[in-house]
């Protein structure tokens, strides 16, 4: 099983928004597992959490995502502006054991 952590750093007062908007538009995806705010260490971090049985599983469900024109316009409509409520983001790939 692989765990994906895309990892925000937000401008300040935006870290629960964007929480807010990953959680909703990735309601109805399966991989979705949760998203994450900071408590203590780096200020201002969302974590968006997902699981796919391999590397190839997170490969194709990217591939999936451009197959359906009608989903990815609905996606990008919701996802507006997302960009301007971060400042920095990085992707963690973890196997689990």
């Amino acid at each position: 099983m692989i765990i994906v952590h895309d990892i925000f750093i937000c401008k300040p007062g935006n870290a629960s928004k964007l929480a807010k908007l990953f959680k909703e538009v990735m309601a109805d995806n399966q991989e979705f597992v949760d998203v994450m705010t900071d408590m203590t260490g780096q200020y201002n971090k969302v974590i968006m959490v997902s699981r796919y049985d391999s590397l190839t599983a997170f490969d194709k469900s990217w591939e999936d995502m451009g197959k359906d024109p009608e989903k990815a316009k609905k996606m990008q409509e919701k996802m507006a502006g997302y960009t301007e409520m971060y400042l920095t983001g990085s992707r963690e790939i973890y196997r689990v054991w």
